[in-house]
């Protein structure tokens, strides 16, 4: 017998509901391209182990409002200062952001990334380190963050894609779905208006093999991960992070100088500038 549809109250960057054996966890701040801001971080990680700790809960799906992005990553606004910080700063901050990633790695059960639009950077590292991504053709994936010299706090590309995360990686450049999923960084592309039905029929279909299954096979899976060192490699992809963050490249100073005097927007188009005659 499974539970009947709920909301759970009490978040307030995201929205958290159950259907059946399945809870769905949607980041909620569409006016902002649902960025990672510390309160929403601080509500995913409540939000998944609330949903971990729920015995009537089996397949955690987690999505964004507004069908324009998933998510655009890190919110550049909130707690930016401007030129960057030293490298005990900036590993302090890094390791918070891999702890964050960590989340649906950690979830003792299976959680879907459900895509329709925009994945970028620090949200495109968060998908990775859950267990299946499904996303609509129209869906945008990228290493943005290396077009303005900042780091890879979670470094699990090379696990997805072996040797095809380096070009993704050094030229920061945007695919959509259907290289996405050609180069196996999605499991599955969904046209739009079907997303949400058939990830929740998927995911309610999990939900019928016994948790107890489900948790022991995600445990060898990611264990085998573990074993290869997973762990380790992603400890010392944040160590390097963090020392790219600390680095002042002359990239970065003419972005950042932009972004003081005359804003982010402005900042991106220069950015995006110096690379539209080569694509």
């Amino acid at each position: 017998m499974t539970d009947a549809k709920r909301t759970v109250p009490g978040f307030k960057a995201l929205t958290y509901e159950t259907d059946d054996r399945v809870a769905i966890i949607t980041l909620n701040r569409p006016d902002r391209m649902n960025a990672f801001s510390l309160e929403l971080m601080a509500e995913i990680k409540t939000a998944i182990a609330e949903a971990d700790r729920d015995p009537g809960i089996r397949v955690v799906v987690i999505t964004g409002a507004g069908g324009k992005a998933f998510s655009a990553g890190y919110d550049i606004k909130d707690g930016d200062e401007g030129m960057k910080e030293s490298l005990a700063e900036w590993s302090e901050r890094l390791q918070g952001d891999l702890v964050f990633t960590y989340a649906p790695w950690n979830c003792t059960k299976p959680v879907i990334a459900m895509i329709d639009g925009y994945c970028l950077a620090g949200a495109l590292e968060f998908v990775q380190m859950c267990d299946m991504r499904y996303c609509t053709p129209q869906s945008k994936f990228g290493v943005v963050e290396t077009r303005f010299s900042a780091g890879i706090a979670t470094l699990a590309m090379p696990w997805i894609l072996g040797p095809r995360c380096r070009e993704l990686i050094y030229t920061g450049d945007t695919i959509d779905g259907a290289e996405a999923h050609r180069l196996g960084l999605v499991d599955r592309v969904i046209p739009k208006e079907k997303l949400r039905d058939e990830t929740m029929k998927i995911a309610k279909r999990m939900g019928q093999v016994a948790l107890a299954c489900l948790q022991h096979n995600k445990r060898a899976i990611n264990g085998s991960y573990r074993i290869m060192g997973f762990d380790a490699a992603l400890a010392y992809g944040n160590e390097l992070a963090a020392m790219m963050d600390a680095t002042i490249t002359p990239e970065f100073k003419a972005f950042d100088d932009i972004r003081q005097k005359q804003g982010l927007t402005a900042a991106i188009r220069w950015r995006d500038q110096q690379f539209k005659q080569f694509e």
